[in-house]
């Protein structure tokens, strides 16, 4: 095996690390909408908010409003974040290990998106993580190892980028990037700043066949002082949608779909 090979064994085993972590895509159990006001939660169906698994009938509930959600516990539960049991707290969205909730193999917390209340769940005795065999993966060509050079937009610009939930978020671009394969030339948009990793959500030719329908995702390495950096098809990854019903993937945005096919990086899994 020569050196780059086994830089992209080595990224592939990383990349199966993430997937099997128990806080991990796999472990999604539910993404719950909430409405204002008071969303009752718990095991038994009758709650506004039914939580699979082993939960109590009867666990609380989420109490609404503009800028945040408030948890009051139902007496008697034990619902823990980091260790300590609560009886009432208030979430913001931040999605940090300091608002996770915890009951049993259960963890949640909310979320805000286009303006909406969500809590996601997790389960970390998913049957889905015990079941992954991992991700399969095209053989590594360093063919698809291509320069490219990031071309900047005049001004700073934010670009529409489509999600899976029908809804179009603004996101920052830095520029265009340009590059040549097979004596072609393509482009992608990239999405964050110039002076960090880059981000590139992308579809081609294999898309719905090979490889998942709604694109993959990639990152590049922060370009240099001149633009210069590289695309590593090999390193392309699936986005969690394609492990998850319940996660909110953005798409390609307008441009960033490929006449020609890409077989690198990751292939398709699952049928979500």
């Amino acid at each position: 095996m020569n050196t780059y090979t086994q830089e992209i064994a080595e990224w592939q085993q990383k990349r199966d690390a993430e997937l099997r972590n128990p806080d991990g895509w796999l472990t999604l159990a539910g993404l719950f909408w909430l409405e204002p006001g008071r969303n009752s939660f718990g095991g038994d169906s009758s709650n506004d908010i039914h939580f699979p698994g082993l939960a109590a009938p009867r666990l609380g509930e989420f109490i609404v409003s503009d800028d945040r959600v408030e948890v009051v516990v139902a007496p008697g539960v034990d619902i823990t974040c980091q260790g300590t049991t609560i009886s009432q707290m208030i979430l913001t969205g931040s999605e940090t290990e300091e608002e996770v909730l915890a009951y049993g193999s259960l963890r949640w917390f909310v979320i805000r998106r286009d303006g909406r209340w969500a809590v996601r769940l997790r389960d970390r005795a998913h049957p889905a993580l015990a079941a992954f065999h991992g991700v399969e993966y095209f053989p590594a060509d360093p063919t698809w190892r291509v320069t490219t050079r990031l071309v900047a937009h005049p001004t700073p610009v934010t670009i529409p980028v489509p999600t899976i939930l029908g809804s179009v978020n603004q996101t920052p671009s830095p520029g265009i990037l340009h590059f040549s394969l097979n004596g072609t030339e393509h482009q992608l948009i990239a999405l964050g700043q110039a002076d960090k990793p880059l981000s590139l959500i992308f579809a081609d030719a294999t898309s719905g066949q090979e490889t998942y329908g709604s694109g993959r995702f990639l990152t590049v390495d922060t370009p240099s002082a001149d633009g210069e950096t590289v695309i590593d098809f090999n390193r392309a990854y699936n986005p969690p949608c394609a492990f998850t019903p319940f996660a909110t993937c953005p798409l390609p945005p307008a441009g960033n779909r490929l006449a020609i096919p890409i077989p690198a990086g990751e292939k398709k899994h699952g049928d979500h």
